[in-house]
């Protein structure tokens, strides 16, 4: 009932959002007429109104040609190498590009859509063929497709390594990096040649027990009976996955919202402002950001509650209690793998020490395989995306996988 009659609110919200979108364009064509300020100011507000609401839809990626290791320009060849109906894997080369280690960058299913990753992306792609886990929106997968939980997820990150074949780097970024370890460690066990070349987890909840933040502490406050009745949702018609459970992606971004108004509001004031002094280098970066943040996707309910309930109330994995179609999970298999483990001084979300945890459960990894990398006044989002993601941490993931090669 709920997400119907959001989805009814939300469909009326994007008429008003066109009409703003449409009343700032002609405002600001009227710019070289009398009253240019009052012109500027109100295409700045309408501009503002146009982005206040979400969208269902993924994003394009950005495929403007990146700069190599030798400084030159060279365009994005993209293509599929695996789809389901939960996931397409798809493949980004620079063209002309041979021979470069290859990485699995593993995208989070929280919410957003895996464009998310788009600077982490790009940034990879001047050294390496990238490999990314592109996730379908749940509300467009009808419910006959089946299941989706944290097993199937590990086994689509196995399915995916064994599509690609050796040498494969793994990259988790947040919420993935548990399945990434869980993964590495069944094919470490079964010694598949496929297993990862490498395993490098960015800020992500291996054990949640260390230095809890207040998303750790809202997972504890209640059973996981609660989050079933009160957050899960049927999809709604007309959408392809009518009738499929859900977590919506709208619940999530209005929690997260809620954490930070403040900082929100200041942002679009930002937006508007820059807007109206001309600088707009700086409006269309707050402008983008929104547009990325504001696309939302749904989480299959099984896989969201597993997760809550494994990774963040029980936590199964640490304490050795994690299997995945009833197979054990022990980390300690992981022997061949390089490890390198990321966190943010300043992540709110995830805290110090709990991706660091994976060195421990890695209990029987040579020493000299392992590395961590905690990043000095670094968010969570900083860890993977941004000025210091791309001076100071990829630099070291660079260093890393090539070691690992």
């Amino acid at each position: 009932m709920i997400y119907a009659a959001y989805d009814a609110l939300a469909r009326q919200g994007e008429l008003m959002r066109q009409w703003a979108a449409l009343g700032a364009e002609l405002a600001g064509s009227a710019l070289s007429l009398p009253g240019a300020p009052a012109w500027r100011q109100l295409a700045a507000d309408l501009e503002v109104m146009s982005l206040l609401g979400l969208t269902h839809t993924r994003p394009d990626f950005p495929l403007a040609p990146v700069t190599d290791a030798r400084g030159e320009p060279r365009p994005i060849l993209v293509d599929t190498v695996d789809e389901t109906p939960f996931c397409r894997l798809l493949r980004f080369r620079k063209a002309g590009a041979r021979d470069e280690p290859r990485v699995l960058l593993v995208a989070p299913m929280s919410g957003h859509f895996s464009t998310l990753l788009s600077g982490t992306l790009r940034t990879l792609l001047q050294d390496h063929e990238v490999c990314l886990t592109d996730w379908i929106n749940a509300r467009d997968i009808p419910p006959e497709c089946g299941r989706f939980g944290f097993d199937e997820y590990v086994l689509h990150l196995i399915r995916f390594l064994q599509a690609l074949g050796p040498p494969t780097h793994l990259v988790g970024v947040c919420q993935p990096t548990v399945a990434c370890l869980a993964a590495t460690a069944l094919m470490a066990a079964d010694q598949d040649d496929c297993q990862p070349a490498s395993l490098v987890l960015m800020a992500g909840p291996i054990d949640t027990r260390h230095s809890p933040t207040r998303v750790n502490q809202m997972a504890q406050e209640n059973p996981i009976e609660w989050f079933e009745r009160n957050l899960i949702s049927a999809v709604p018609a007309p959408c392809a996955g009518a009738g499929r459970r859900v977590y919506p992606g709208f619940v999530q971004l209005t929690a997260f919202m809620s954490m930070n108004q403040e900082r929100h509001r200041q942002s679009f004031l930002a937006l508007r402002d820059a807007r109206v002094a001309g600088d707009h280098a700086r409006a269309d970066a707050i402008r983008d950001f929104y547009r990325e943040y504001f696309a939302v996707m749904d989480l299959p309910a099984e896989f969201y509650l597993e997760t809550v309930r494994s990774v963040f109330q029980a936590h199964d994995l640490p304490l050795g209690r994690l299997q995945v179609r009833g197979r054990p999970v022990d980390c300690s298999a992981i022997r061949r793998p390089f490890l390198l483990t990321i966190e943010g001084e300043r992540d709110d979300i995830c805290g110090i020490g709990q991706t660091l945890a994976a060195q421990d459960l890695c209990s029987r990894m040579p020493v000299y395989r392992k590395a961590h990398l905690l990043q000095p006044g670094v968010g969570h989002y900083g860890v993977f995306s941004g000025r210091r993601w791309e001076r100071r941490i990829y630099p070291a993931v660079r260093e890393f996988i090539q070691w690992a090669q």
